[in-house]
């Protein structure tokens, strides 16, 4: 069977623990999309971790890990994250790479920054991981996939001088930067086939016919549905799809295999980077929580930025859970909360006077005024219960709460950073 792990929220919603959890049972994690941009922080039997390149099943000795082919692949990132994996005693996990996916370039990050730079007080908040030029030379069939590594020196020069015609004008021209040379680039390919060869295959046919054998197999997303290009708060997005259905294409399995679609959401809000966030909250009241939250603090797990903070919004996470096909909530640090006498919740937003329960377009949402309805708190820790029954009563009425406005049913609760940190919910 495949499931799919995504984030109904702005990204970093607690997806990494998920996955880390259901790995335990599946056969096969694979990444489907995104790149080094963002990352999954994992607490585990061997310490704590960000991963940024790598899928969440990789301490586990029975799973296969896959690179898949929507994935924007940093390979030099993707080679130190195994290196930190073996050197904190994490066995070598079982790694493979889709012989499609494409190469994140040391340029796409030069590109990146630049733009942000001549963007500056307008910028979309990069991480100025190359995400966004990656995917721009994708899409306009300039960019170099894993297979090409291997097609030979005249193959890999001709193209490299092709490509850099075009960056070089922009380097030049627009950003006042010194041009990019073929022979630095033709280095820096070579470099990369030898890290990459060891993992290369053919995923797509190694995942038929995994399936065709019965084999669990488990779809890992990043971010979450607000930062989707079509669906969310465009342009203040990622550059590739987010949601589960993008798991057909980016993984290279067939859309009716996609059984189970997990979407998390976190208890409370968070965000990095620029966009409309209507929950927000700041000062005091915001410093506490993302003090208190995550599982350390609530800060970037690639850049260490300091996450906007906000209460919990049904309209978004109702709307990210419908444009995902959801099938199950997983509920992130619920245990967070335990500290608060009261536990303001975003039911509704006023635009220009009237109030909406459907989550609207960009132009609308930077109007949108959040309308509350305050939960008692349950004024307690919570880390450690293993049963719903036995959460306090008014843990439970907010879970229930928030079941009610989003409309799917929250099937799992995480109340604590550890693997085993969760409730199941029938």
């Amino acid at each position: 069977m495949v499931t799919a792990v995504v984030g109904a929220n702005w990204g970093d919603e607690g997806k990494g623990k998920i996955t880390d959890m259901l790995a335990r049972d599946s056969d096969i994690v694979v990444r489907f999309q995104g790149g080094a941009n963002a990352g999954h922080t994992i607490v585990n039997n061997y310490g704590k971790f960000a991963l940024h390149s790598l899928p969440s099943g990789v301490f586990y000795g029975h799973t296969t890990s896959i690179i898949g082919n929507g994935v924007a692949l940093d390979i030099p990132v993707f080679a130190n994250e195994i290196k930190s994996l073996t050197d904190q005693n994490v066995p070598c996990p079982k790694l493979l790479v889709s012989d499609r996916t494409q190469i994140v370039m040391s340029y796409h990050k030069l590109l990146d920054a630049y733009e942000e730079e001549r963007l500056a007080g307008k910028s979309f908040g990069s991480t100025k991981s190359g995400i966004a030029p990656f995917y721009s030379d994708k899409y306009a069939k300039i960019g170099f996939q894993v297979s090409e590594l291997f097609a030979g020196e005249d193959y890999l020069r001709e193209k490299v001088d092709r490509v850099l015609g075009i960056k070089n004008i922009l380097l030049v021209n627009l950003y006042k930067k010194e041009p990019l040379k073929v022979e630095e680039i033709m280095s820096e390919l070579s470099r990369y086939k030898e890290l990459i060869e060891p993992f290369v295959c053919d995923t797509a046919i190694y995942l038929s016919e995994a399936i065709k054998s019965g084999k669990n197999i488990l779809l890992e997303g990043q971010l979450g549905s607000l930062k989707d290009p079509d669906h969310g708060i465009y342009p203040m997005v990622t550059s590739s799809s987010t949601l589960a259905a993008f798991g057909s294409i980016g993984a290279g399995v067939a859309p009716y295999e996609i059984k189970k679609i997990i979407s998390v959401c976190k208890a409370y809000s968070s965000a990095v980077g620029a966009g409309a966030f209507v929950t927000e909250i700041f000062g005091e009241e915001a410093d506490e929580l993302r003090r208190r939250g995550g599982d350390g603090g609530e800060y970037g797990a690639t850049t260490g930025r300091p996450r906007r903070m906000g209460w919990f919004d049904c309209v978004a996470s109702k709307y990210g859970c419908l444009v995902q096909g959801t099938t199950d909530v997983a509920l992130s640090v619920l245990d967070v909360l335990g500290y608060l006498e009261e536990i303001p919740v975003c039911v509704g937003y006023e635009i220009d006077g009237e109030v909406t329960k459907e989550f609207p377009v960009t132009y609308l949402l930077e109007r949108a005024k959040p309308v509350w309805k305050v939960l008692e708190g349950w004024k307690c820790d919570i880390r450690g219960i293993k049963s719903y029954d036995e959460l306090p009563s008014k843990c439970r009425e907010y879970i229930e709460f928030i079941e009610s406005q989003i409309e799917y049913p929250i099937t799992m609760i995480s109340n604590g950073p550890e693997r085993d940190d969760i409730i199941y919910r029938s």
